[in-house]
């Protein structure tokens, strides 16, 4: 029997009212639609980086809208829905307005705000219909974008305006800025999506009437945790469903997690349960097998460093709309770097820098580095990231090639080796140094930083170059980064000591 589709037969109080992001999140999960209705609170805040990212989407939308001259925005805030409907009719109305920015529209109990919808012409210059725009700062489209836009058309339809077309507009990252105005044809792409959203649409009636049932209970679905969880985007509330779980749980395994749902439907519940001669990959391996394991070859591979050894961290921004010639949109830019200095009689200095001006950071950055590191000895990282960071240098500053790539030729990357060679309990199969550390070096760890991530970096010194005025807050910024940058080199000296110390165990423990 077929499913009524008509939302308004369906009795749903007003704040649980659908919406587009709402549509998105029951499309991933019914639970979290649920938990996001009727308890919100359960929701794990973004952390900085996350909400750094929303932040970059709302600069991206704001500039995306310079591409419509005279496009007119409904001011009216997402809480004030009436409001803003009222003020989208108006604008639907006054043939003078080309385009309508956040315009509200309402159908079937379903809200939903649409980024751009622009009025489109014949070549008479006759009103034939509208064009739905949604933007986004990806650098591609996406299924969920068509998931988006899908309920998005269904509803403006809805209400007896005419698409004539539905597209995306995302960031180009192709575009190649040469200084001056930012060509806003060239920073955004705009793609015609109008035959993939309308196969999608065809589903959102039956979709959103099974959502507004489930809302209706008197309870949570019963979903349990599994990779839905993290597509196409982190749940917020996977901290509240995975507090009961064991510190073992089956989906804490770590790589393919293809892995952990076989074992869930053989009803394998934790790391300990599976089942001996069952593929796993090394690092699953010694997960399951939970003890410390030193390599025998350990001690031979740190010993190949040479003296003076440079501990070296960089921290990169990454500009959706660039601000310096000759750069991309998104491009890693570096703007600080930090170097511990071993010597062999285990004396240790540090040097560091941060670029702290709206100014081009590559060429001032790139020669402090230079003078820092000197032509003599190892240069310890964890991960390919500095590497390509010195080789992206060394195409943009010719003149410096030279030097960079002998600095590159002296990389030596500590990740492999721990990776290849040692392993804890405590790593939880993570070689991530924000996971390392603690388990080698408890006394180093990260929590006591006012900045403990990369991301947060890179959004805290967008704010202090950028964004923020105030000299004082400026300051706390900056010695924040100086602080987190110097201790993820410190940690490479420290994590190097401990190897040594465990090089010294007799023989492979596990």
């Amino acid at each position: 029997m077929t499913e009524p589709s008509d939302l308004s037969s369906i009795p749903l109080p007003k704040a649980a009212r659908l919406s587009k992001s709402k549509f998105l999140s029951g499309l991933q999960c019914h639970k979290r639609l649920y938990l996001e209705v009727h308890e919100p609170s359960l929701a794990t805040k973004p952390d900085a980086a996350t909400q750094a990212m929303f932040d970059m989407g709302t600069e991206v939308g704001e500039l995306a809208r310079s591409r419509f001259p005279g496009g007119v925005l409904v001011a009216a805030g997402y809480r004030q829905s009436e409001a803003a409907l009222d003020q989208t009719a108006a604008l639907i109305q006054d043939l003078t307005v080309p385009a309508i920015f956040e315009g509200a529209f309402l159908h079937r109990g379903v809200l939903v705000r649409a980024d751009v919808l622009e009025r489109v012409q014949t070549a008479e210059g006759q009103f034939c219909g509208w064009r739905l725009i949604e933007v986004k700062s990806s650098t591609r489209v996406k299924d969920v974008h068509l998931e988006d836009l899908a309920v998005q058309s269904e509803v403006i339809l809805g209400t007896g305006l005419t698409l004539v077309s539905i597209g995306l507009m995302h960031i180009n990252t192709g575009y190649l800025y040469r200084g001056g105005a930012i060509d806003l044809m060239e920073l955004f792409s705009i793609q015609d999506l109008s035959e993939a959203v309308a196969q999608r649409r065809a589903e959102v009636p039956a979709r959103l009437a099974e959502m507004s049932r489930m809302l209706l209970q008197a309870q949570s679905p019963a979903i349990e945790p599994d990779q839905h969880c993290h597509t196409p985007y982190d749940c917020p509330f996977w901290e509240h469903c995975t507090k009961d779980k064991p510190a073992r749980w089956i989906h804490y395994l770590p790589g393919s997690k293809q892995v952990a749902s076989q074992m869930t439907q053989q009803g394998v519940t934790t790391i300990d349960e599976i089942p001996a001669g069952t593929k796993l990959s090394p690092i699953q391996r010694r997960v399951k097998e939970n003890v410390e394991w030193v390599s025998a070859k350990l001690g031979p591979v740190l010993k190949a460093v040479q003296y003076p050894v440079h501990h070296l961290d960089f921290e990169t921004v990454m500009l959706a709309v660039p601000r310096f010639s000759e750069t991309r949109p998104y491009q890693a830019l570096p703007v600080q770097w930090s170097n511990h200095i071993e010597a062999a009689n285990g004396e240790l200095r540090h040097e560091e820098f941060l670029h702290k001006n709206v100014s081009d950071p590559r060429k001032v950055l790139a020669e402090s580095l230079l003078e820092s590191l000197g032509d003599r000895g190892s240069i310890c990282v964890y991960s390919p990231y500095e590497r390509s960071i010195l080789e992206q240098l060394a195409v943009a500053i010719p003149s410096l090639k030279p030097a960079l790539s002998r600095i590159v030729n002296r990389l030596w990357d500590l990740f492999p080796i721990i990776r290849d060679h040692y392993y804890h309990p405590a790593f939880s199969g993570s070689y991530s140094i924000k996971s390392v550390l603690p388990a080698m070096v408890p006394s180093l760890a990260y929590g006591d930083l006012a900045i403990q991530e990369g991301g947060h970096a890179a959004s805290q010194y967008y704010r202090m170059v950028f964004v923020e005025t105030d000299w004082i807050e400026r300051a706390t910024i900056e010695e924040a980064l100086l602080r987190y940058c110097e201790r993820d080199t410190l940690a490479m000296v420290e994590l190097r000591r401990a190897l040594m110390d465990k090089s010294k165990m007799t023989g492979e423990t596990g």
